[in-house]
Parts: C-alpha cells; structure tokens; sequence
C-alpha cells in the first residue's frame, strides 16, 4: 500500500494526493501534524534514500535554521528523534510503496507509483504507433474508459436494467 507523508498546507502534497486518486491508486495519508510519526516511518523512509537524511530532511526549514543544527554531527537515533519531535524538517510528500519513493512531487517520476501491468496496457507496446504515443494522453484514455464503464453500470442498475443473456 502506498503511503504518503503530507501537511495540510503543502501544495505539492495536494498534487500528490490528487494524482494518486487520478489513478485510482489506494494510498494511507499520513499528515505529519495530526498523525505522531514514529521512529518505524523514518527508518522506512531511510531504507528507500539513496542518501541517507540528506534526501528526507529540509535543512531550509525554519525549525532547522533556528537551531543551527549539523546532520552530519548527530547521531541517526538523535536525528530520528529531532524528526518526530519537529516533524516540520521533512521535505513534503514523501511517497513510499515497498522498494519506491518520491520526496516531492514531480508529475514524471510519481508513475513509478503505477503497476507494471497497467503501465504496459497504456504504452500500447503492440500499437503500431508506438513510437508516437504519449503515455499521459493513453493513461487519460484508459481512465476515461473506466469511468464511462462505470457510470454506465450506475445507469443500469438505476434502471434495473440487468446484463444477464
């Protein structure tokens, strides 16, 4: 399941977020000041940074600045516990679903949230075009087709229209 890090403010979160549901990806939203986050959400998020802290933590944050901290200095217990006490010095989102993640967003490297599967059906690797095709303008298509599926479903069971032979 992905999860995602996020602040009610935070305008890239809300991008996240909408892109998620855009795709009918399920997601656990986390915000960092309703949700305590726990020393097992930061060891999740080091074990997927390819640079340890560095990739996680805003050192432009105020809460950092104020307290003229040195990362490379404190221990990763001490900074673990600097994060769930000021859980503000995180870069927001923070995306993670097993092995990926995304700090920030980025509207080209959040597909890697999409399955396999269903990022193959939209390449339309057998269409002749391929060469040609936009993923953005094929993953609309798929989706457009989904909800027309669906919302002629809802009209049919309004209707009491059944779909037995």
């Amino acid at each position: 399941m992905i999860q995602i890090y996020t602040t009610p403010s935070c305008s890239s979160c809300r991008k996240a977020k909408r892109w998620l549901e855009e795709h009918r990806l399920e997601y656990v939203e986390k915000n960092l000041f309703h949700h305590k986050i726990t020393k097992d959400d930061i060891m999740l998020m080091l074990k997927n940074a390819e640079n340890g802290f560095d990739d996680i933590i805003s050192t432009r944050s105020k809460v950092f600045k104020d307290k003229k901290l040195d990362p490379d200095s404190m221990t990763v217990s001490e900074l673990g516990d600097f994060i769930i006490n000021n859980p503000s010095v995180l870069k927001r989102p923070i995306i993670i679903e097993d092995e990926k993640m995304q700090v920030g967003y980025n509207d080209e490297e959040i597909r890697i949230f999409v399955p396999q599967r269903l990022r193959d059906l939209v390449m339309c690797k057998d269409c002749p075009d391929f060469e040609k095709c936009d993923y953005q303008t094929q993953i609309q298509k798929y989706f457009d087709e989904i909800r027309k599926e669906e919302q002629t479903q809802k009209y049919k069971n309004k209707s009491g229209i059944s779909s037995h032979s």
